[in-house]
C-alpha cells in the first residue's frame, strides 16, 4: 500500500442544492442540504484512502467544536490525522456551497486570518515513510516544508495550484516535482486563456511536470516540449464540487505507486469524472474498484 501525505486546508462545507445559482440579492430556497467535510488537501486525502492508499493529512484547524468535527470526519474516512494541529483562539474554516441543477457551484469560504501563520509548519519527519506528497496553496509555509522534504528523499510531490497566489506560488513551483493547475488559476497566473501557451509559460519558470485540469475540455500536460491532451470522460454531471481535489489526490497516489504520468493522469481523470456524477465533494470520491471498472468500460 502506497502512502501519500496531504498538506493544506480542511473545511466543513454546508452544501445547498438549488435550481439555479443566484445572480442578484434576495431570498433563495434550497431543495436539499448536506453538512459535509471539505477542503482541498483534506478532500485529496480522503480520495487517497478511498482508492486504497494510506492517507496522512497535515494541517491546522481552530480549537473549536467544528475543528473537532473536521478531524473526526477525516479519521472516520480512514485518514491519519495525527499531524493536525489545533490553533488556540481561532475558529475553523467553513464554506457555504451552492450547487445548481447542472452541477455548477458557487462557494463562499471563511478561513480566519492567522490560521496558517500561527503554529508549526509540517516538519520533515512527517514525510518519513511516505511515497508521495500533495500540497495546496492555503498553507504556504507548510507546503514549502513538505515539498522540500519530499525532494530531499526523492519522492514525487504534487502541487495543487487551484488559485492565484503571491510570491509563494513561484517558490512552490520550483520545489514541486508535479504541478497541476485549475484552468482559472492557470489563466490568471499566465494572463492567457490558451492552455498550451499557459503551460509553456509556466514551463519557463520550473523544471516540474506541469498540467491543467480543464473541466469539459479534459486535461492538458507537458512532457518535455510536447503538449499532451486527455479528453474529458463523458458522464452525466450532477455536482462538480471537489472534482479537482479528487483528481489531485488520485494523481498523487498513482505517482506514489510508480504509475507513468500518462497512466496516472487517466486514472485521476476517471476518479474525478465518477465524483462529478455524485453530490458532495469527498462524499463522491470513488473506490479503487469503481475507478478500475470505469476505465475498463471506457477502453
Amino acid at each position: 500500500m502506497s502512502t501519500v501525505l496531504c498538506v493544506g486546508i480542511a473545511v466543513q462545507d454546508f452544501l445547498f442544492a438549488v435550481e439555479t445559482l443566484p445572480d442578484r440579492s434576495g431570498k433563495y430556497y434550497a431543495i436539499d442540504f448536506r453538512d459535509v467535510g471539505g477542503g482541498v488537501a483534506a478532500n485529496a486525502a480522503v480520495a487517497v484512502a478511498r482508492l486504497g492508499g494510506e492517507a496522512r493529512y497535515a494541517g491546522q484547524v481552530g480549537d473549536d467544536a467544528l475543528g473537532a468535527t473536521i478531524v473526526a470526519d477525516l479519521g472516520a474516512a480512514g485518514v491519519d490525522t495525527s499531524r493536525v494541529r489545533p490553533v488556540p483562539g481561532l475558529r475553523s474554516p467553513l464554506s457555504a456551497v451552492l450547487v445548481d441543477a447542472a452541477g455548477e457551484r458557487m462557494i463562499v469560504n471563511y478561513t480566519p486570518d492567522g490560521l496558517f501563520v500561527s503554529g508549526d509548519v509540517s516538519p520533515a519527519e512527517d514525510v518519513a515513510g511516505a511515497d508521495a506528497v500533495l500540497v495546496d496553496v492555503r498553507w504556504p509555509a507548510g507546503a514549502l516544508a513538505a515539498l522540500r522534504a519530499a525532494r530531499s528523499v526523492g519522492i514525487p510531490s504534487v502541487f495543487d495550484f487551484d488559485r492565484p497566489m503571491d510570491d509563494h506560488g513561484g517558490l512552490l513551483l520550483t520545489e514541486a516535482s508535479h504541478v497541476a493547475f485549475s484552468a482559472a488559476a492557470l489563466h490568471a497566473t499566465t494572463n492567457t486563456t490558451d492552455f498550451e501557451a499557459g503551460l509553456a509559460r509556466i514551463a519557463t519558470q520550473t523544471a516540474a511536470w506541469v498540467a491543467v485540469t480543464a473541466g469539459e475540455h479534459g486535461v492538458y500536460w507537458r512532457s518535455g516540449d510536447r503538449l499532451h491532451h486527455l479528453p474529458a470522460f463523458a458522464v452525466e454531471v450532477v455536482d462538480t464540487v471537489g472534482a479537482g481535489d479528487i483528481f489531485h489526490g488520485a494523481l498523487a497516489l498513482a505517482l506514489a505507486e510508480g504509475q507513468p504520468e500518462p497512466v496516472a493522469v487517466r486514472f485521476a481523470a476517471a476518479a474525478a469524472a465518477i465524483k462529478c456524477t455524485r453530490r458532495g465533494a469527498r462524499a463522491g470520491a470513488p473506490s479503487r474498484a469503481e475507478v478500475e471498472a470505469f476505465l475498463e468500460e471506457a477502453d
